[in-house]
C-alpha cells in the first residue's frame, strides 16, 4: 500500500514536466494558424471566377493565360484544407506546390492584361485586381505566423523531456513552408 502511494506521489510530481499538455495546446495553435493560412487561400480562389470572367469580357484576351490560371484554381482547390493535411507531408507539398502554380497564373494574366488598356481601365478588373493584391499579402502574413508556430512547436516536440511524451502519443514535428525551386510565390505586381 505504502509503495503504492509513493509511486502515485511521484507520477503527481512529474506529470508536469511531460510536457503533455503545452504539446496539446501548440499543436492547436498550429491547427489555427494553419486554417488562416487555409482560410486566405480560400478567399483568393473565391475571387478568381469573377477576375476571370471580368477578364473574358476583353475582346482577343489571350485564351492561354486565362485557362492557365482557371487550371491552376482547379488544381489549387482539388486540395482538401484540413488539419490533418499537417501530418502528411507529401500531401502537404503538393498543396503548397498548387498553389504557388496558382500564383504564378495569378502573375502572368496580370502581366498580360497590361496590354489591354480597356481591361485596365475597367473599375470592376481594377477593384479585383487590388482584392487579389490585398488576399496575397494576407496570404504572406498568414505564412508567416504559421511559420513561427511550427517553429515553436516542433522545437517543443524536439527537446527533453518533451520528446518523450511527444513520441509516446504520436506527436511528431510539422511541416512548413520552405521556398521551392521554380515555383514563385512572389504576389501578383498591381500596375495602373
Amino acid at each position: 500500500m505504502t509503495r503504492r502511494i509513493v509511486c502515485l506521489v511521484l507520477l503527481a510530481a512529474l506529470l508536469p514536466g511531460c510536457g503533455y499538455n503545452k504539446i496539446q495546446a501548440g499543436d492547436e495553435t498550429v491547427k489555427a494558424a494553419w486554417a488562416e493560412v487555409a482560410n486566405q487561400y480560400q478567399r483568393r480562389a473565391d475571387l478568381i471566377p469573377n477576375l476571370v470572367n471580368t477578364v473574358k469580357g476583353a475582346a482577343d484576351f489571350e485564351k492561354g493565360t486565362l485557362e492557365a490560371v482557371i487550371t491552376a484554381r482547379s488544381k489549387a482547390t482539388s486540395v482538401k484544407l484540413t488539419p490533418e493535411l499537417l501530418e502528411n507531408e507529401d500531401s502537404f507539398n503538393r498543396f503548397v506546390e498548387a498553389q504557388g502554380q496558382l500564383s504564378s497564373a495569378l502573375s502572368r494574366l496580370f502581366a498580360v492584361a497590361e496590354n489591354y488598356p480597356t481591361l485596365k481601365a475597367s473599375d470592376s478588373f481594377r477593384d479585383l485586381q487590388a482584392q487579389i493584391e490585398g488576399t496575397e499579402n494576407r496570404i504572406t502574413v498568414a505564412r508567416g505566423r504559421y511559420i513561427d508556430t511550427v517553429r515553436e512547436f516542433n522545437t517543443l516536440v524536439r527537446s527533453f523531456p518533451t520528446v518523450l511524451t511527444a513520441k509516446a502519443i504520436g506527436m511528431g514535428p510539422k511541416p512548413t513552408f520552405e521556398a521551392r525551386e521554380g515555383v514563385s510565390e512572389v504576389p501578383p505586381e498591381v500596375k495602373f
